[in-house]
């Protein structure tokens, strides 16, 4: 006997408990990719959710091998493994830290592959306790696999949201011990809940009460994140006196202004070296360790403004309507009240960033906040564009990440919808007649940022209607930076005169301008040949489709279905580049891109080793009087589902991130939405049962699934281009009600196939959850591969058809006579 009168617990606190540590899991997930974005970059966020599923799987083989003494010891088991998750969160993120990996350092130092694994075994534990736990509660009540999914699926989807509200709320040192309570109450709840515990109800007592303790006297230096001393947070402190004047925290990112009286800090990018003034003494503010811009007081010598490649179009238009996106610190507003312009709108994505400029730039004169006519927005800077009414005769795209991020390539996998095609052509509605867009990028060599601008811009001005889109285009680079100002007209011979006067006086050099010739080009910061002068005009020229085919990166614009715009590496440059790392080659590998992969490859080793070994040992025990499933068939139906529900939320936190206009909004209702309609669904399998009659309720779940997805694909750009200008509480409604029928069918198939599974081989249900969950540890690092090269609507396309396959051959088929 199994069930709760085996326990002496009632089903309602198993099923507490589950929702409970659910939540916990979830919020851990978000949390730690949060923490893993401080120490080393973003990229690792999707190493989490793999880390997340291997320990799932491990704890499934292990169930499946030992379940007869884990179940006749039921409470004490989940009890256990309950609170050693609550423990093992603190401390796993804690050991973490101290292992010495560091990312950059992977082509060179082979020990740095196998401190990635360390890396993923330490953060994997707590994902085993609690997988322990669950896989336990699943076996336990296998007859009530739909109600108990259910549970499992709206806890997490609670916590996700949940953990949302505790890093706007609390330290993330105090949001990891929240986590950490949340197992040590679902392990108290199943050990003291009810009847049978008594004689040891004083040892289950000791260990919650322990479970509770730990996390609140870990110290607060253990459980704090430490950037990467590669980051550049981590390299400003080392100057003299250096020191944190200021810190805010919060769900888009950790902020440190940091001030060294004896070495200032001094951000110029792209300043001439012509200048008549260097930057004055500032304060460098850091997202999550890296990314810096400065905050600059208003009555500091501005000089310096004037001499960067950013200040190119106030030489093109006089005296304009500003609109700044992406302010940061706020050089850009103070650049453009240097240069006259008439009102100054600015955007900021973060309204931590606002706070802090004014925490420390507290009494007159204040900042760039307090300077002149400016009007600050907290809003995503493409979803302010698309909603505005107003038009500007300038559109400044600020430039906002680290120089050596980007250099190294680690920002290779971040999606960025403010450089896409779709972009571009929202900015350009939003120009007044002979507004100009400006876009300032670091400069690589070869080219390739700059390039791959380009051919944006030619794109969205084709896309406009313009038939000559090289007539509308400006660039120029200096030793450091380059920027591209596109016209709403075609630039004219003044325009032109105005462009050549900037970047002669400022040695800068120019890269395209109607009617250029090669002697203009590569005048004053010379290479060896006129590189960007050559693709400029390859890509403004006929066949920019042949010339990108044989370049050595990839120029192909960034779209919002392939929103990759720092993803440049080709496969067939890659061997080359490795061939020369001792000449230089390392530097043009994108590492955020190296370590996907080398996540996908650990992944599947590890999943063979931890998952599928022990697991394919098993034999099948013949628990039931009916024939026992095709072991393949078992297999192939809980790996599909593994894959394809991971494949429908990356693709849809992606989609539902434009709409929105917020990515911390689409994280939340994605998660939240698809989890919590899931969780219905699956509390409705047995009603869908007796609604189906003779017809087998999975074909019918993946037919409602392949339409309302395949309607999706092609009506979501509609229905978000209608509703892209309502209230943001209007718009998240909307967002619900579009991922509920989607997700109410998505909570179905795993149930479907657990309770069928379960009335043949019930001992089989621990194996089929290692499988799924061996399945899901590659499918968020395959998703992203996916969509790195075809977009993420094949990544839809994928978990489709996987649905259809998980269908056709379900986990009930019996297994041929032997």
């Amino acid at each position: 006997m199994t069930g709760e009168a085996a326990h002496g617990l009632s089903r309602a606190g198993v099923f507490f408990a589950v929702a409970l540590l659910a939540a916990g899991i979830l919020g851990y997930e978000i949390l730690l990719a949060r923490l893993l974005a401080i120490v080393h970059w973003h990229h690792f966020a999707y190493m989490i959710i793999a880390v997340a599923l291997l320990g799932f799987g491990a704890a499934c083989s292990l169930v499946a091998v030992f379940q007869t003494p884990l179940l006749a010891r039921f409470r004490w088991a989940f009890g256990s493994a309950a609170l050693g998750f609550g423990a093992g969160a603190p401390l796993a993120f804690a050991l973490a830290q101290s292992l010495p990996f560091n990312a950059l350092e992977i082509a060179w130092d082979r020990a740095q592959l196998g401190w990635l694994f360390a890396l993923y075994l330490v953060l994997s534990v707590p994902f085993f306790s609690a997988a322990l736990a669950l896989a336990l509660a699943f076996r336990a009540h296998a007859a009530r696999a739909g109600a108990l999914y259910r549970m499992d699926l709206v806890g997490a989807g609670l916590g996700a949201l949940g953990m949302v509200f505790l890093l706007d709320a609390l330290p993330l040192a105090d949001a990891l011990r929240a986590v950490g309570f949340s197992g040590a109450i679902a392990g108290g709840v199943v050990l003291l809940w009810g009847k049978g515990l008594r004689p040891a109800r004083g040892g289950a007592l000791l260990a919650v009460c322990a479970g509770l303790a730990l996390p609140a006297a870990l110290p607060d230096h253990w459980l704090r994140p430490h950037p990467s001393p590669y980051k550049g947070l981590s390299l400003a402190l080392t100057a003299p006196d250096a020191h944190i004047v200021a810190e805010r925290h919060g769900p888009l990112g950790w902020l440190a202004a940091v001030e060294s009286p004896r070495v200032p800090f001094r951000h110029a990018p792209g300043l001439s070296l012509m200048a008549q003034a260097g930057p004055p003494a500032q304060i460098g503010l850091f997202t999550d360790g890296g990314a810096p811009s400065a905050i600059t007081r208003a009555d500091a010598d501005l000089r310096y403004l004037e001499a960067e490649t950013a200040a190119l179009p106030y030489h093109l238009v006089q005296h304009p309507r500003t609109l700044v996106l992406g302010a940061g610190g706020g050089a850009e507003v103070l650049r453009a009240l240097r240069h006259g312009a008439r009102t100054v709108d600015a955007v900021e994505l973060n309204p931590d960033v606002l706070a802090i400029v004014r925490d420390v730039l507290a009494g007159p004169p204040g900042g760039a906040w307090e300077a002149g006519d400016v009007r600050t927005h907290v809003a995503d800077a493409r979803s302010f564009a698309a909603r505005a009414a107003e038009h500007w005769d300038l559109i400044q795209i600020a430039l906002v990440d680290s120089f050596s991020a980007a250099a190294a390539g680690v920002h290779a996998l971040d999606e960025s919808l403010l450089y896409t095609v779709e972009a571009f052509e929202i900015f350009l509605d939003r120009l007044a007649p002979g507004g100009v867009l400006a876009v300032t990028r670091w400069l690589k060599l070869p080219p390739r940022d700059s390039l791959r601008l380009l051919w944006t811009a030619r794109r969205a001005l084709e896309a406009r209607g313009v038939a000559d889109p090289a007539s509308h285009l400006v660039m120029i680079r200096g030793w450091k930076t380059t920027t591209l100002v596109i016209g709403a007209r075609p630039f004219g011979e003044d325009t032109i005169a105005g462009l050549r006067r900037f970047a002669e006086d400022y040695a800068f050099d120019l890269v395209w301008h109607p009617g250029i010739g090669e002697g203009e080009a590569n005048r004053h910061n010379r290479l060896a040949e006129p590189e960007f002068y050559r693709g400029a005009s390859a890509i403004l020229g006929p066949d920019p489709e042949g010339y990108a085919a044989r370049y050595k990166f990839a120029l192909t614009p960034a779209t919002d279905d392939r929103p990759f715009f720092f993803h440049t590496l080709k496969w067939s440059t890659l061997p080359e580049l490795l061939a020369l790392r001792a000449q230089g080659g390392l530097p043009l590998i994108e590492w955020g891109f190296v370590i996907l992969v080398a996540t996908l490859v650990q992944a599947l080793v590890a999943a063979a080793l931890l998952i599928l070994a022990p697991l394919l040992a098993l034999r099948t025990p013949r628990t039931t009087e009916a024939r026992p499933p095709a072991r393949w068939r078992v297999v192939l139906f809980f790996a599909c589902l593994g894959l394809a529900f991971l494949f429908i939320e990356i693709a849809f936190m992606q989609r539902f991130a434009v709409f929105l206009g917020h990515p911390l909004y689409a994280i939340a209702v994605v998660l939240a939405g698809l989890l919590v309609f899931a969780g219905l669904g699956a509390g409705a399998i047995d009603w869908l049962a007796r609604l189906a009659g003779r017809w087998p309720p999975l074909v019918i779940v993946a037919a409602g699934i392949i339409v309302v997805g395949g309607a999706y694909v092609g009506l979501l750009p509609y229905v978000f281009e209608a509703a892209q200008g309502w209230p943001t509480a209007a718009r998240l409604a909307v967002a619900l009600a579009l991922l509920g029928p989607i997700g109410f069918f998505l909570g179905m198939p795993f149930p479907l196939g657990l309770k069928a599974l379960g009335a043949r081989a019930p001992a089989l249900v621990p194996w089929a959850w290692g499988i799924n969950a061996c399945a899901s540890v590659v499918s968020a690092s395959l998703a992203t591969f996916i969509a790195l090269h075809v977009g993420f609507t094949p990544v839809l396309g994928c978990a489709l058809v996987l649905y259809a396959l998980a269908a056709t051959f379900p986990p009930q088929a019996a297994e041929a006579a032997r």
